[in-house]
C-alpha cells in the first residue's frame, strides 16, 4: 500500500502539507488552517482501516482532505467508498479540489454538511475516524458506536494534545463494555476503539 502511492495521491500530499506548515507559521487564524493530521498518524490511519471488516468506512471531519487520501489508500486496496464529511462550505471546496487532482473521486464520497445529521442513516460501520471540532466528539461517538460491527474501529485524533477538553470523551470510551480502547501517543494521540 505504501510502496505504491499513485504519484497523483502523493503531489497531492505534499501540496497540503506544505500548506499546512506555512497555515502553522504565518499565524492563520485556526478554523481556516488545515489542521490536519501528520504523515506518521496518516499511515497508522491507512494500516487500521487495511484490516477493518466489511462495512462501511467513515470519517468525520474532512477539512482538505489530507486525512482521506490515507484512508483512501486502504479503500482502494479493499475495494470499498470512504464516506467523509465536512461542514464548512470552504473546507468542503478545498476536498473537492485534493480528491480530483489525487484522483481518488470513484473511492471518496464527500458529503457537505453536518455529519450529527446523516449518521442516524449510516449502518453496519467498519472504521471511522473521528477529527471534528472537539464540542461534537461526544455526540459523535454515542452516534457511531453502535453502528460498529463486530471489530470495526473507531478512531478518533487529538487525544493528547486536547487531552483536557476531550476527557469525558476519552473516559466514556475507556469506560465503555461495547467496545476495547486506548490512547496511541501517535501523532497528536489517537484514541483507537474495537467493537466487541
Amino acid at each position: 500500500m505504501f510502496h505504491s502511492i499513485r504519484p497523483a495521491i502523493l503531489a497531492r500530499m505534499q501540496v497540503l502539507e506544505q500548506i499546512d506548515r506555512q497555515d502553522r507559521a504565518n499565524g492563520t487564524p485556526r478554523l481556516q488552517r488545515l489542521r490536519q493530521i501528520t504523515p506518521e498518524t496518516g499511515k497508522f490511519l491507512a494500516l487500521l482501516a487495511a484490516g477493518s471488516p466489511e462495512g462501511m468506512v467513515l470519517e468525520i471531519g474532512t477539512s482538505a482532505g489530507y486525512s482521506a487520501l490515507w484512508i483512501a489508500l486502504a479503500c482502494e486496496m479493499l475495494g470499498r467508498t470512504l464516506h467523509t464529511f465536512e461542514v464548512l462550505p470552504e473546507k468542503a471546496h478545498l476536498a473537492r479540489e485534493t480528491f480530483r487532482a489525487a484522483q481518488v473521486e470513484r473511492v471518496v464520497k464527500l458529503v457537505e454538511g453536518d455529519a450529527r445529521d446523516h449518521l442516524g442513516q449510516v449502518e453496519q460501520v467498519a472504521f471511522c475516524f473521528l477529527d471534528a471540532e472537539k464540542e461534537v466528539y461526544g455526540e459523535c461517538y454515542e452516534a457511531v458506536i453502535p453502528k460498529l460491527v463486530k471489530g470495526g474501529l473507531l478512531v478518533a485524533d487529538n487525544a493528547l494534545n486536547h487531552r483536557q477538553t476531550l476527557q469525558p470523551v476519552l473516559d466514556r470510551a475507556l469506560a465503555d463494555e461495547r467496545v476495547d480502547a486506548l490512547i496511541v501517543p501517535i501523532g497528536k494521540g489517537e484514541l483507537v476503539c474495537r467493537r466487541v
